[in-house]
Order: structure tokens, then C-alpha cells, then sequence
């Protein structure tokens, strides 16, 4: 299987996105986080355009707020905890691409986009899915057997194979 071979990370991606807003009040997320069992959700600003990231790590951190700053804390908004760095990847990546990205960047989920929009997000169980469905076509044969044919153990062979 070359490079190319690999299907578009669209095959596999997840399309009916929840999606928060900056304004979005932050227990209201963390409801909707707990009762859509998500990980995590894209954050749109009014244009559609993505402007962060709000993870379960970030909803965490609301509970640590308050004790550090010695008040009672304002609940806030998702744009106050979102994650505004985000690592995206293009429609046009293939699932070797994002399997990598997730390998190497320690990432759980990517937003997919395509011309500047979010269109999407694969997650590394939506890449086990890939690997699931396109096992019997990914034939991984180690280095050191190529050209030359398996050949039988001798203590596994018996008198009758034809060897003396």
C-alpha cells in the first residue's frame, strides 16, 4: 500500500460536530460535555470560524480557579477556558497522516478543515475504525524475509518431506 493508497481522513471523521461558542456559559459545556459523553468540542465564533478548543483538561481547571484566587469564582464562559492554540488538519490528509499527528503530537482529536471552515474531527478511535476496515489490504512483510521464501524449520520437519 503506498502513501496515496490510504483513505481521506473524511471517510472517518465525525461531521455532526457539538460545537460551543466563546459566550458560552462554562457549566452549560461541561453539562452537555457530560451528557453527549465527549471528550472535548470545537468553539466557533459567530462567523463559523474556529477560534479554540475546549477539552475536559480545560473544564478541570474551572474547579481550580476559585481556590486560587481566594473568592468566589465567577463560573465564566468557554472562551475564558478554551484552548485558543489549535492543531488542525486539512480534508485533504489521508488517516496515515492523522495516525501520525497523533502518534507524535499526543493528540486525541483533530478538527478537520477545509478552506479555512471546520468541516469535521477524526479521533484516534475513528483511525482504529480505518485500520479495522482496511486490515486484509495492508500487508506489512518484515525486512529481513524479502526475497527469499519461508522455509520450514528443520526440527519441524519430519521424514516424510522429503529432505534426507
Amino acid at each position: 500500500m503506498s502513501m496515496s493508497d490510504y483513505p481521506s481522513i473524511t471517510q472517518f471523521m465525525a461531521t455532526r460536530l457539538i460545537t460551543f461558542k466563546p459566550d458560552t456559559p462554562i457549566n452549560k459545556a461541561i453539562d452537555t460535555i457530560v451528557k453527549k459523553k465527549i471528550s472535548g468540542a470545537p468553539v466557533l465564533d459567530d462567523n463559523g470560524q474556529l477560534v479554540g478548543m475546549l477539552s475536559e483538561v480545560d473544564c478541570l481547571k474551572t474547579l481550580l480557579e476559585g481556590p486560587y484566587n481566594k473568592e468566589p469564582s465567577q463560573p465564566g464562559n468557554v472562551g475564558d477556558f478554551m484552548s485558543r492554540s489549535v492543531k488542525t488538519i486539512s480534508s485533504g490528509k489521508t488517516i496515515l497522516d492523522a495516525a501520525y499527528e497523533f502518534v507524535h503530537a499526543g493528540f486525541k482529536r483533530l478538527p478537520v478543515i477545509e478552506n479555512g471552515k471546520l468541516i469535521g474531527q477524526i479521533s484516534r478511535s475513528d483511525i482504529l475504525r480505518a485500520i479495522q476496515q482496511i486490515r486484509p489490504t495492508i500487508t506489512h512483510i518484515p525486512d529481513s524475509w524479502k526475497n527469499r521464501p519461508p522455509v520450514m524449520a528443520d526440527h519441524k520437519k519430519s521424514r516424510h518431506s522429503g529432505n534426507s
